[in-house]
């Protein structure tokens, strides 16, 4: 790529992601020229008529060479944007989602003192409610150590790490105490599902994070079954879940005694959360 313009680097780099399969390649290879400039996306029309210098075109080769083996935009960035703020990433965790903004919605709905979110990942829903809600505390587990760190470093980055505990936990395992709010964003892909996912998820996500192992519905089978003995009276437990599973899991809450069972779907109007209360 030496010896070209930003813009003619950006229009190759294009045309190599369009060739590899990748997903809207014009936006992957903006952002990335951007990131190897080290510039706001905002900015590359800036310098689109300048000669890349060669430190830059060399960076701009790893990168764009990497996305076209269909490593995520977000770890080659290091990072990627929920509810308005930036998380740091890595293939130690799964990625913040647009769709998980709906269960941040759902959760602010409504007030809380106290949230527990179980299979914190990078922190995201949890760093983000604490920071919304300036008066809350809360607690963040993960089985995974890897994300209880990376979660951490997202606490502080977003100055909420005196009001956000993260610990390493099985679900409830070493949690305590009672929460006026549990969240959960666990996995949910069933076994049979896996090979259908796109190659960013499947060769660069953590496994754990997106599967049980099973049909999908183990971790909501834990989470229902825990919930009652860490939720105040007038708690809410939310999850978020496959298009496909509401109805299980709704069927879970209830058996678990739960109330006021309600599935909100996301802007594509799929079933994305399921959401119920331990009633006083």
């Amino acid at each position: 790529m030496s010896g070209q313009t930003a813009a003619q680097a950006m229009v190759a780099a294009t045309a190599r992601l369009r060739a590899a399969g990748v997903p809207d390649p014009a936006r992957d290879a903006r952002l990335l020229l951007a990131h190897a400039a080290r510039i706001e996306a905002s900015r590359v029309t800036l310098i689109a008529p300048e000669d890349l210098a060669p430190d830059i075109a060399e960076r701009y080769e790893q990168l764009i060479a990497l996305r076209a083996v269909r490593v995520p935009v977000s770890h080659l960035l290091g990072e990627r944007e929920f509810y308005g703020r930036r998380f740091k990433v890595s293939g130690e965790v799964l990625d913040p989602r647009p769709e998980t903004e709906i269960l941040i919605e759902v959760a602010l709905s409504a007030p809380f003192e106290r949230v527990l979110d179980l299979g914190t990942g990078s922190g995201c829903i949890l760093v983000t409610l604490l920071a919304e809600r300036p008066e809350a505390t809360g607690l963040g587990v993960d089985l995974s150590e890897m994300a209880c760190l990376q979660a951490s470093a997202n606490a502080v980055l977003h100055r909420v790490a005196d009001r956000a505990n993260v610990r390493t936990s099985d679900w409830f395992e070493q949690v305590a105490g009672r929460f006026d709010l549990i969240v959960s964003n666990p996995p949910y892909i069933a076994l049979a599902e896996m090979p259908d996912l796109a190659p960013e998820v499947i060769d660069h996500e953590p496994r754990m994070a997106l599967t049980d192992g099973g049909d999908g519905l183990g971790a909501y089978r834990r989470i229902a079954a825990g919930a009652p003995d860490y939720l105040r009276p007038g708690g809410r437990l939310m999850v978020e879940i496959g298009p496909t599973q509401a109805l299980a899991v709704s069927q879970l809450f209830e058996a678990a005694g739960l109330s006021g069972i309600q599935v909100i779907p996301d802007l594509d109007a799929r079933d994305r959360v399921v959401t119920a209360v331990l009633v006083e």
